[in-house]
C-alpha cells in the first residue's frame, strides 16, 4: 500500500474521536449526534447497519462515521438506503481510502515479463480492463506507444460488415482470441471486439462480435473516416502478441495468468500491483417517495474501479460516452416542428460509476479523492435534488469525470425532448466547486469532465479541468430546440484547458437543448491540443451551442479568440463580451479558489 499512500495527495483536518470500535453520543443535544469509529479491519455494511439501528431506536438522529487509515476493501457495493439519511463518513487521515481494488502479489520471472496467477474472485474467475502498478496505471498491451502513429482504416463495408485495414497493422494477431480494436469515429471512440481477420493481399477485412458489429454497421452518427484526407485511426488492444513494451500488461482469461512487462529496475520484490474487481463502490438508492437525505463523504478517498460492458457487448457511444443499445438510419427523414428532419434513431445506456446516487437529497462530497476508475466518478444518476462536489479531485478516470441528470431514459428515443409527467425524476440543484479535473476520459476519449444532461439550477463554478481527451463541460442533452426539463443552469468561472487531447468537434464547453434561464459566464478556456489524427483539423471551438441550443446566455468567458460554433441553435441565445478583451479580474477570478489544502 505504500506507494498509493503518497499518490494521494488531499490535505486533512485532525479530528479527536473515541477510540477505536467505540461510539460516542453527544450527550443532553438536539439533535442527538453519535460518533463512531471504524479501522480497516471493520466491515463499512456493519457499521452502517450499527448506525441505522442507532437511529431506529432512538438513540441518535445523526450518526458520523469516522474512518482511520488504510484500505477499505469492498467486496460488493455498499447501498445506503433512506433508512442511512443523516449518515456521515469523515476519514480522519489523508489515506483512507474505499477501493475496489485487490493486490497481486507472488510474481514470478518469464523471461523479460513478470507473471502473476490471478485467484477466484468471490468464487467466479476474475476478468478486469485495469492494472495500476506502482499508483499509475499500466498500459493494457496495444500496438502502438505513441498514437500518432496510430494506422488508418481503408474502407468500411456495412453491407458485409467489416472494415477494411492494412495486413500490416493486423497481421500479428490474426490468432488472438480476444483481441479489440479501438475506432476513433469523429467524436467518440468504438471498442469492437475481433471476430475474425481475413487477409487479402496488402489488406485485411476485419469482423467483429455482435452486439457491436450490428450498432457499428447500423448506426450513421457518429462515423468512420474513409477515403478522405483523414481516414479513421485506430489502434489494437489486448492480445499477448501486443505485450512488447514496459508498462504493458496483459490477461490471459483462459489459463488466469498475468502478465506484465516490467520497467527499468522494476522487480517482483518491488512492483504493488492492483486490479479492479467490482464496478461501483457506493449506491445511494432511494425513491421518489422517500429519497436518502443528508449524506456526505468528506476526506475520504474512492478508487480501483472497473467496468465490463465492453467485455462483453462491445461498447458503441453515441456522445459523451452514453453507448447505444441500438441505433439505425432513418429513410425518409422524420420531420420536427421547430427542428430540422431526422436521419437517424438512437436508445442510449450510461457506464457504471464509482459512486451512483438515485433519489438522494443532499448527497455531498468534500475534499475527496476519485481516481483509478474503470467507469466514470460520481453519477447523480435520477430524482437527486441538491447535493455538491466540493473540494475534491478526480483523476485517472476511464470515462466521464462527474456526471449528473438523464441522457434520455432507455425507453426514449434521444432525439426526442424530455418532459417527464413525474418531475420528481428531474436532478435539480447540484453544485461543483473549487474541484480538479485531470487525465479524464483515458480509455473512451469522448468522455468529458463535467457531463451535466437534463438538469436544472445545476451550479458548476471555479473548478480546473485539464488533460481532457474532447470538451470539458459538456451541459444539456437531446439535439432538439424544443421546452424541456431543463433550465437556469450556471457555469461560472472555471477554468479549462489542455482539453480535445484526441478527439475534435468539440470544445471547452459544449451545450445542447433548450435551457431557459442557463448562464455561461467569466470562464476561461484556452490552450487546445493539436493531435494530427482527428477527422477535421478546424473543427475545435472555445465555446459551442450546439443542435438545439436555445435561451443560453453566454457572457464575459475568456477566450484567446472567439472562435466559437453556433450549430443549428434556437432561439434566446444572448452572446455578450466574449473573447480576448474580457478584463483581467474576471480571468484571474477562474479557477479554483483554494488549493487541495484549504489554502487561498
Amino acid at each position: 500500500m505504500r506507494f498509493f499512500l503518497i499518490f494521494l495527495s488531499l490535505c486533512f483536518c485532525e479530528l479527536s474521536h473515541a477510540a477505536d470500535g467505540d461510539v460516542m453520543i453527544t450527550p443532553d443535544s438536539l439533535p442527538k449526534e453519535a460518533v463512531m469509529r471504524i479501522t480497516p479491519d471493520s466491515s463499512l455494511t456493519d457499521a452502517v447497519r450499527k448506525a441505522r439501528e442507532m437511529r431506529r431506536l432512538g438513540q441518535a438522529d445523526k450518526v458520523t462515521i469516522v474512518l482511520s487509515r488504510g484500505f477499505y476493501q469492498l467486496y460488493e457495493s455498499l447501498v445506503l438506503r433512506p433508512e442511512d439519511s443523516g449518515l456521515h463518513f469523515v476519514g480522519d487521515d489523508k489515506n483512507v481510502i474505499i477501493s475496489g481494488g485487490l493486490p497481486v502479489t507472488e510474481w514470478r520471472q518469464n523471461g523479460k515479463l513478470l507473471e502473476a496467477d490471478i485467484p477466484d474472485f468471490n468464487g467466479r474467475p476474475m476478468d478486469f480492463r485495469q492494472v495500476w502498478v506502482n499508483g499509475e496505471k499500466a498500459v493494457r498491451a496495444r500496438d502502438v506507444t505513441d498514437f500518432e502513429q496510430m494506422h488508418r482504416i481503408i474502407n468500411v463495408d456495412k453491407k458485409k460488415r467489416v472494415i477494411w485495414v492494412p495486413t500490416q497493422a493486423v497481421k500479428n494477431i490474426v490468432n488472438a482470441p480476444y483481441a479489440e480494436m479501438v475506432l476513433h469515429e469523429m467524436w467518440c471512440v468504438a471498442n469492437l471486439r475481433i471476430k475474425s481477420i481475413d487477409i487479402d493481399g496488402d489488406s485485411a477485412a476485419v469482423s467483429f462480435h455482435n452486439p457491436e458489429s450490428k450498432l457499428q454497421f447500423e448506426h450513421p452518427w457518429p462515423s468512420p473516416m474513409y477515403n478522405s484526407d483523414h481516414d479513421s485511426p485506430f489502434y489494437l488492444t489486448n492480445a499477448m502478441e501486443l505485450l512488447d513494451t514496459p508498462g504493458e500488461w496483459y490477461y490471459d482469461i483462459r489459463s488466469r495468468k498475468l502478465y506484465y512487462y516490467p520497467k527499468d529496475g522494476q522487480t517482483p520484490d518491488n512492483i504493488e500491483v492492483f486490479i479492479p474487481s467490482i464496478e461501483t463502490l457506493v449506491e445511494v438508492e432511494g425513491t421518489p417517495e422517500e429519497r436518502v437525505c443528508d449524506v456526505t463523504f468528506e476526506n475520504i478517498a474512492f478508487a480501483f474501479t472497473t467496468w465490463m460492458r465492453p467485455s462483453l457487448y462491445g461498447h458503441v457511444p453515441l456522445q459523451a460516452g452514453m453507448y447505444l443499445t441500438e441505433a439505425y438510419k432513418l429513410r425518409p427523414q422524420i420531420d420536427r416542428p421547430n427542428n430540422h428532419k431526422l436521419d437517424n434513431q438512437g436508445w442510449l445506456g450510461r457506464a457504471a460509476a464509482a459512486v451512483r446516487i438515485n433519489y438522494g437529497e443532499g448527497v455531498s462530497f468534500h475534499r475527496c479523492s476519485f481516481f483509478a476508475m474503470g467507469g466514470s466518478g460520481v453519477d447523480y444518476e435520477e430524482g437527486c435534488l441538491g447535493g455538491k462536489v466540493s473540494d475534491c479531485k478526480f483523476a485517472d478516470i476511464a470515462m466521464n469525470g462527474y456526471v449528473c441528470g438523464s441522457f434520455s431514459p432507455k425507453g426514449l428515443e434521444t432525439h426526442k425532448p424530455y418532459r417527464p409527467a413525474d418531475d420528481r425524476v428531474v436532478c435539480s440543484g447540484q453544485e461543483v466547486t473549487n474541484t480538479l479535473f485531470t487525465n479524464i476520459g483515458n480509455e473512451d476519449w469522448g468522455c468529458v469532465a463535467i457531463a451535466a444532461g437534463y438538469v436544472r439550477n445545476i451550479d458548476i463554478n471555479h473548478n480546473e479541468i485539464c488533460e481532457v481527451p474532447y470538451s470539458g463541460i459538456s451541459l444539456g442533452w437531446g439535439w432538439n430546440r424544443d421546452s424541456v426539463c431543463m433550465r437556469d443552469n450556471k457555469i461560472t468561472a472555471n477554468l479549462i484547458y489542455h482539453y480535445a487531447k484526441h478527439m475534435y468537434d468539440c470544445a471547452g464547453i459544449y451545450t445542447l437543448g433548450n435551457q431557459p434561464g442557463t448562464v455561461i459566464s467569466r470562464n476561461v478556456v484556452r490552450d487546445i491540443y493539436s493531435p494530427s489524427y482527428v477527422h477535421d483539423p478546424n473543427h475545435w471551438f472555445y465555446l459551442y451551442t450546439d443542435e438545439g441550443s436555445s435561451n443560453i446566455t453566454l457572457r464575459d468567458n475568456w477566450t484567446p479568440s472567439d472562435k466559437y460554433l453556433k450549430n443549428a441553435v434556437g432561439p434566446g441565445n444572448v452572446w455578450e463580451n466574449n473573447g480576448p478583451d474580457v478584463d483581467k479580474l474576471i480571468v484571474n477570478d477562474a479557477g479554483r479558489l483554494v488549493d487541495d489544502c484549504g489554502n487561498p
